[in-house]
């Protein structure tokens, strides 16, 4: 990657060479020569990229992963106030039922909604339950 204009290339399987910036870079790792990579295509230009952990061809995760113990037990205590939606990224639904709790009616919806969605992360594959919700 060149420091001057923030641009770097990368070599895909088919030959061609695709650029992308720091922004288009998504993996805690800094890009590096000769680095094994995985990316989408826009064009001519690499988005997504991330370094694949050697000998496999998984990416590497961005931080920790997060919890499905701790979203179910935030889901079951505070559930009604959208804090396990919150925690897992889901910044929207999590403001819904915040707001939804301010009427009693609300507050039996969202009591209700916590506790299937805990009871939903409990039954998910870890595997699943990374996929649904990423650390980014």
């Amino acid at each position: 990657m060149d420091r001057s204009s923030g641009e770097g290339q990368i070599s895909g399987e088919d030959g061609s060479r695709y650029v992308f910036t720091q922004e288009d870079w998504s993996d805690s790792r800094h890009p590096a020569v000769g680095a094994k990579v995985d990316f989408d295509v826009d064009g001519k230009r690499a988005r997504r990229i991330f370094r694949l952990l050697e000998g496999g061809d998984v990416p590497a995760p961005v931080g920790e992963p997060r919890s499905k113990i701790v979203a179910a037990v935030l889901a079951l205590f505070l559930g009604t106030l959208g804090i396990h939606r919150f925690y897992l990224g889901r910044t929207g639904s999590g403001v819904v039922m915040l707001l939804l709790t301010c009427t009693i009616v609300g507050a039996l919806v969202t009591g209700v909604w916590a506790f299937v969605d805990a009871i939903r992360y409990l039954l998910m594959s870890d595997t699943e339950f990374a996929q649904r919700y990423p650390r980014r």
